[in-house]
């Protein structure tokens, strides 16, 4: 007893540690997988935060939003009030983006520009985003002649000038704010309507929704609550490019003078100011809102192409 004693002693010490590291393994794992797994929103915000050119945009909107709703509040300056003294004053400290002819500020036109645009371009994305859900929903889910006729509807408004229906209604309406939106929902919610009814078109014949119909449940409450809270992804992508769109046709609309009207400023008003007076060493008045147009729809189409991979379930973990 006593020699087996002392041989357990003599060994114990000389154990090898990677005796051990195939337990340590398994407890890794096992913890791996006891803990919660991320939903799919957690996933795909996750994957976005690792795309460093999407989270620019992300972060360079949040700044525009923010001083497109405080910048006006802030400055002490008017958008409409003429000072002809100080008119064409180059950026300054007094001035941060200059003047332009009539002597108004344009660091606080500018971000009153940021207002309208923005403001169109939401409003047209969410005019799309619910015209667009509601038609291509019920086109999808319903399918036969109804999906026919709907969809021959949509191909001939897909085959119509878009800006020659905006220019038509802004001069038999008026060119107004309203105006604009009502002009450029018209049709840009064919679109939203086509990927919606494709994503539909796939869905509707899985398990789940077979599963709603065996149990008597309604149109209605089967595409609001199966079909699309799984269209989402591909519907914010969507939403995400079509708001830079929408602020590029406004902006060129009001550069030919049928949006927004002065005394108030878009980009597209400033921009059309500009263009006459850069010849004349005033560039400034041209270079801040071409600058912020470019940006933002910059930064609209990185944030979307990063929604677009993030959002992707091919792509998940």
């Amino acid at each position: 007893m006593g020699l087996r004693k002392e041989v357990n002693n003599q060994h114990s010490p000389s154990v090898p540690d990677e005796w051990f590291r195939p337990i340590n393994r398994a407890e890794q794992n096992a913890e791996k997988v006891s803990r919660p797994s991320l939903s799919y929103w957690q996933d795909a915000w996750h994957r976005l935060l690792k795309n460093r050119l999407a989270m620019t945009g992300l972060v360079f909107l949040f700044f525009l939003a923010i001083m497109a709703i405080f910048g006006p509040i802030w400055s002490p300056y008017s958008v409409t009030t003429i000072d002809l003294p100080n008119q064409n004053l180059a950026p300054s400290s007094s001035h941060w983006f200059g003047t332009d002819d009539l002597g108004r500020d344009v660091f606080t036109r500018t971000w009153y520009g940021a207002r309208i645009s923005l403001f169109v371009g939401l409003m047209a994305a969410l005019i799309d985003f619910f015209v667009g859900i509601i038609y291509g929903g019920i086109s999808g889910y319903k399918g036969g002649r109804v999906d026919n006729i709907m969809m021959r509807i949509v191909e001939i408004l897909y085959g119509l000038p878009y800006l020659l229906i905006v220019i038509l209604l802004l001069v038999v309406m008026g060119p107004s704010l309203t105006t604009i939106i009502v002009a450029l929902s018209v049709t840009g919610w064919v679109g939203m309507a086509r990927i919606v009814r494709g994503q539909v078109l796939q869905l509707k014949n899985y398990e789940f929704v077979l599963a709603s119909q065996s149990f008597g449940a309604k149109t209605k409450r089967i595409i609001r609550k199966n079909l699309l809270p799984n269209t989402m992804g591909p519907i914010i992508v969507q939403m995400t490019l079509t708001v830079p769109s929408a602020i590029f046709a406004e902006s060129f609309l009001s550069f030919l003078g049928l949006g927004i009207q002065a005394p108030y400023a878009s980009w597209g008003v400033m921009a059309n100011d500009g263009l006459s007076t850069i010849l004349s060493g005033h560039w400034w008045r041209l270079f801040f809102p071409a600058f912020f147009i470019s940006a933002t729809m910059f930064a609209f189409n990185v944030l979307g192409d990063g929604l677009q991979d993030a959002l992707d379930p091919k792509l998940r973990e």
